[in-house]
């Protein structure tokens, strides 16, 4: 990594919860990849994490967890509203998700947007010193940079995209279009999951504001901007380490005890519509429904952690998923032997990596997804080469992951065809595959993710 200068990240929401209240409160970290993948460069170059707390009102005062120093960024009630759900989630997550539930448009999101991004770059330009980099995160936040580079112009400064960027036709729905490509080039490198995001960002950046160059680099007002396309990925060791753990296997040999030994396929997944788990649902039903698979030989475990309930489309998915189950379950269940079950909540994450080891096919098929960690996750944890992972191609980590059995979601008979392949697998076929993929996952943890998209600042 260049020289040995604080790294200052720039994120939505901070790397810890606030937890009680008044003197007795506390910070406790939170889980999740992207912290996972700044502590150690934190820890190695001190530095300091700007984000939201997730409340309304004031920000709470600085604090430190660890290695890491918060600065807090408060947001309005209104903010919440309007900046969160409606700019955020509403607008941006949708478009960027090949616009899988139309988008909206809302005049009144867009000055909420700038002003929350402007309130980050203040609380970063407080925070830098000459030297120090700056390093911005995701959707939430793309004017950033270029807040950032009106106050601090000798800044070196990175941005990381971690859900899909649209092609052209879709982006350009998007009526403040030229000025989020003008926020996005305010860094000096701006990094994406894959080529295609890269691609479609230069070529919209050459079509809406006139930047020019390759694929590689754009000229824009006096400066060259690298583009990369740089996947996340995740602690490997860590994951290895825990599925190794006894207590964990103990645990991974009941939950096959408590689903009495059947074939277990797990699907992991945020409550989202871009996960595509209505359509995972419907094709182990007709599976169920043609006798093809039976409810006494195999079982489907969907997990859906609750997501932005209040944002359009949320709420709806959850009722449409709660209905397929219910009704699989009705028609398909044996006494002892329920067909799917389902749990509406995260689990620790030492629960998850048991159910990963239980599992014997991992069903990742998301409609679109920048990366998606889980299948990563589940490859890491499958040290003796056994489990298949069925996962679809609209998925960052399939460009990684080309030895799973790779499907596309909205394609319902050959996700069947997929689903049976994987539950009568072969062994030796599983380990072929299987060491192929823990050997992608190895060869690029998230600790090379972050230190190779940190050497491509400039010095």
């Amino acid at each position: 990594m260049p020289g040995r200068s604080k790294l200052i990240v720039v994120a939505n929401r901070l790397p810890a919860s606030r937890m009680g209240k008044g003197a007795s409160a506390r910070w406790e970290r939170s889980p999740g990849g992207l912290v996972s993948a700044m502590e150690p460069v934190l820890a190695e170059r001190g530095g300091v994490w700007i984000g939201w707390d997730g409340g309304a009102g004031p920000a709470p005062r600085p604090a430190r967890i660890g290695e890491i120093d918060l600065r807090a960024v408060g947001l309005s009630r209104s903010e919440v509203e309007t900046y969160y759900h409606g700019f955020c989630n509403t607008t941006v997550w949708p478009l960027y998700h090949d616009a899988i539930i139309n988008p909206e448009f809302h005049r009144g999101w867009w000055e909420p947007y700038q002003a929350v991004n402007k309130r980050f770059a203040l609380a970063t330009a407080r925070a830098y010193r000459k030297g120090d980099l700056v390093w911005v995160h995701d959707y939430q936040l793309q004017m950033v940079p270029k807040f950032v580079r009106e106050r601090k112009p000798g800044a070196r400064i990175g941005f990381f995209l971690h859900i899909p960027f649209p092609p052209d036709e879709l982006f350009a729905w998007l009526p403040w279009r030229s000025a989020i490509l003008r926020g996005l080039l305010g860094a000096d490198v701006v990094a994406f999951q894959t080529q295609a995001s890269a691609e479609n960002f230069v070529r919209v950046a050459k079509r809406y504001v006139a930047a020019e160059g390759t694929e590689r680099e754009l000229s824009f007002q006096g400066r060259v901007i690298r583009i990369k396309a740089c996947p996340i990925s995740i602690a490997t060791n860590e994951f290895e380490q825990a599925a190794g753990s006894s207590e964990i296997n103990r645990r991974a040999v009941e939950i096959k005890r408590q689903l009495a030994g059947r074939k277990v396929l797990l699907a992991v997944d945020r409550l989202d519509y871009t996960k595509g788990i209505p359509l995972r649902l419907l094709a182990f039903e007709e599976l169920l429904k043609e006798r093809v698979l039976s409810a006494n030989k195999v079982v489907m475990i969907q997990i859906a952690v609750p997501s932005r309930e209040v944002v359009p489309g949320y709420g709806e998915t959850r009722q449409e998923v709660e209905r397929i189950v219910g009704r699989i379950n009705g028609e398909y269940s044996h006494p002892g032997k329920v067909a799917v079950h389902y749990f509406r909540r995260s689990l620790a994450r030492e629960e998850l990596i048991a159910y990963y080891l239980a599992a014997d096919v991992m069903l990742v098929t998301p409609l679109r997804d920048g990366m998606n960690l889980v299948a990563k996750e589940y490859v890491a944890c499958r040290t003796d080469n056994s489990g298949v992972l069925v996962l679809s191609e609209f998925a960052g980590a399939a460009r990684e992951l080309r030895r799973a059995l790779l499907v596309n979601p909205r394609d319902l008979e050959t996700m069947k065809k997929t689903m049976v392949d994987a539950v009568r697998m072969l062994k030796e076929d599983q380990v072929m595959r299987m060491a192929v993929l823990r050997s992608n996952v190895r060869r690029h943890d998230v600790h090379d993710w972050s230190r190779e998209f940190l050497e491509a600042l400039p010095d």
